[in-house]
């Protein structure tokens, strides 16, 4: 079985990363037909390498974000078409950051492109039951044409560190130590993780907070217990979630925050470290809260605050979250598990 993995997709972004390592891991070939050129040229650029590539494979995955390298796939193939929609394009750009009005030409021009890829796909693939509800819905595609696809983790880079060398990190610092990385934008909810630090301020409590926009926000404003950090390379984003106490997931109080499992949620799992994320629909289709979580209400920095200092008190409680949570990642996330549905529901049907 040979796939093309077709578009002007970043192939280091982790959905990406994660699919075609998975599918190879899987027993599956894969080859790349890929542009990473600006403005129309990349889309010149697709027809020329596909050009030397059809007739090679037995299906494509548009990855993400496909939704206009999708338009152009139809018209290049008649194999089977796999869309990665991953998430709505309509939904992060009008619902939720709020870029342009609901009602403004390009408003209707995103919730067109995902309609139409949607439509002339033949399997479309996202990550978590609340969003194909919501593409269903929202986009007139009927639910049976979407496969679930977990996120997942790279697990060779986000792993754990040994136990001696996990004390020994612990041992450097008299603080309990908080993590965050992401960007400002609303379903992370950054502003009630700092109006938790400033709660916790005098509970020898820290925060790394990591992300280059967050920074260069908050960073001139007065939280004496928090570290902003610049945008980091994914291995070192490991390095620090591995000597952190416990990492933080969302906490946006917009409808796609109840929609998603983030990549930070999977991304401290993978390392054994505890989490904690806002309470929403999306979480509980794979964590039970109190066994390999810890959940709380969104957009209140109170509960999060009684949360953080809950695990800090104790010690069992942390540990056996962590635990619990790696042993999930173990069994479900690897980028083998989340895309062995994909081969068991599509390419087995294909042939060998």
């Amino acid at each position: 079985m040979t796939i093309c993995y077709f578009g002007i997709y970043n192939p280091e972004y982790s959905r990406n990363r994660i699919l075609i390592k998975g599918l190879k891991q899987n027993g599956v070939k894969v080859i790349e037909c890929n542009s990473r050129l600006q403005g129309v040229r990349k889309y010149f650029d697709l027809i020329k390498k596909h050009w030397r590539l059809r007739g090679k494979y037995d299906v494509m995955i548009v990855g993400f974000p496909g939704y206009q390298a999708m338009i152009l796939a139809r018209f290049l193939t008649r194999r089977p078409i796999i869309f990665d929609a991953f998430t709505s394009i309509y939904d992060s750009l009008v619902l939720d950051r709020k870029i342009t009005s609901p009602y403004s030409l390009k408003a209707k021009y995103y919730y067109f492109l995902d309609w139409l890829s949607c439509r002339l796909a033949d399997k479309i693939l996202s990550d978590t039951a609340q969003n194909i509800q919501y593409f269903s819905k929202n986009f007139k595609v009927k639910y049976s044409k979407f496969i679930r696809v977990f996120v997942g983790v790279d697990e060779e880079i986000m792993k754990p560190i040994k136990e001696k060398d996990k004390i020994e990190h612990k041992q450097e610092r008299d603080y309990f130590l908080v993590h965050f990385h992401g960007s400002y934008i609303p379903l992370q909810g950054v502003e009630y993780i700092l109006a938790a630090a400033k709660i916790l301020e005098k509970k020898n409590i820290k925060f790394n907070i990591i992300g280059s926009k967050i920074k260069e926000k908050f960073s001139g404003q007065s939280y004496p217990n928090v570290n902003f950090i610049n945008n980091v390379s994914y291995k070192e984003l490991r390095d620090l979630i591995v000597k952190t106490d416990v990492s933080l997931g969302i906490f946006g109080d917009t409808e796609k925050t109840k929609r998603v499992i983030p990549n930070k949620v999977f991304e401290a799992v993978a390392c054994g470290c505890p989490v904690i994320t806002a309470d929403t629909p999306a979480i509980k289709e794979l964590f039970i809260d109190g066994k390999n979580i810890i959940l709380c209400p969104a957009a209140n920095s109170q509960a999060l605050a009684q949360k953080i200092l809950k695990l800090k008190n104790d010690k069992f409680l942390r540990e056996n979250i962590a635990k619990e949570g790696y042993n999930l990642f173990k069994d479900k996330l690897t980028s083998k598990m989340v895309t062995k549905i994909i081969y068991e529901q599509i390419f087995k049907n294909c042939g060998d």
